[in-house]
């Protein structure tokens, strides 16, 4: 059975929320491209994000509805709050130590997690009607472009996901990616945000 496609907006948001709850995948959009998503604290369901993507042993990025909830998530250094305060709603992923106990394939038993503030209004009410935190890896299977339309993510991960948020087609560029370790700023992947890497 195909995923319920549903248009991006509140009533379907809260849906997709109640899927997520119950250990669920949902595609949706982001302001960057569509994002894959589960609720991060639930092994089994980190599990079919790998099986849905056929990904390899990569960490998966989480977005959080606020500052405050990805705080809750990982322990931000000065440096790393600074970034946050000035490109938060925004696409910049900081990597951080965790503060929780999460499933081993979320990090990959590394103890540090990449998070962000998503600058779509839309997309942080769906995370935050998900409790805060959801899986933010982008919506495709490993290896193949990422999806910029709903159909797109259709095609693609149709036949894995339980509910597609349609929001149209997406413009954004995949968020730049940072890891901070007391005051180094190093640069994983640069994306819309523009960083200095302090390590060069």
């Amino acid at each position: 059975m195909g995923a319920l496609m549903m248009r991006a907006e509140s009533a379907s948001n809260l849906k997709a929320a109640s899927v997520v709850k119950s250990g669920g995948l949902v595609v949706y959009p982001t302001d960057t491209v569509y994002g894959l998503g589960c609720d991060p604290l639930n092994g089994s369901a980190v599990d079919r994000v790998f099986e849905a993507k056929g990904r390899e042993s990569k960490p998966l990025p989480v977005l959080c509805s606020t500052a405050e909830a990805a705080l809750r998530v990982v322990d931000l250094a000065p440096a790393a709050l600074a970034l946050a305060e000035r490109h938060w709603p925004g696409a910049l992923t900081i990597v951080a130590t965790l503060r929780i106990q999460v499933p081993r394939r979320l990090d990959q038993g590394t103890g540090t997690l990449g998070v962000r503030v998503p600058g779509s209004p839309g997309c942080r009410e769906l995370v935050a009607a998900c409790g805060g935190v959801l899986t933010g890896t982008s919506a495709n299977i490993s290896g193949r472009p990422s999806c910029r339309t709903a159909d797109e993510a259709a095609a693609q991960l149709g036949g894995s996901v339980d509910v597609i948020l349609d929001g149209g087609r997406l413009e954004g560029l995949e968020s730049t990616v940072v890891r901070v370790t007391g005051n180094d700023v190093i640069v994983l992947r640069q994306g819309p945000v523009r960083v200095e890497d302090t390590t060069k």
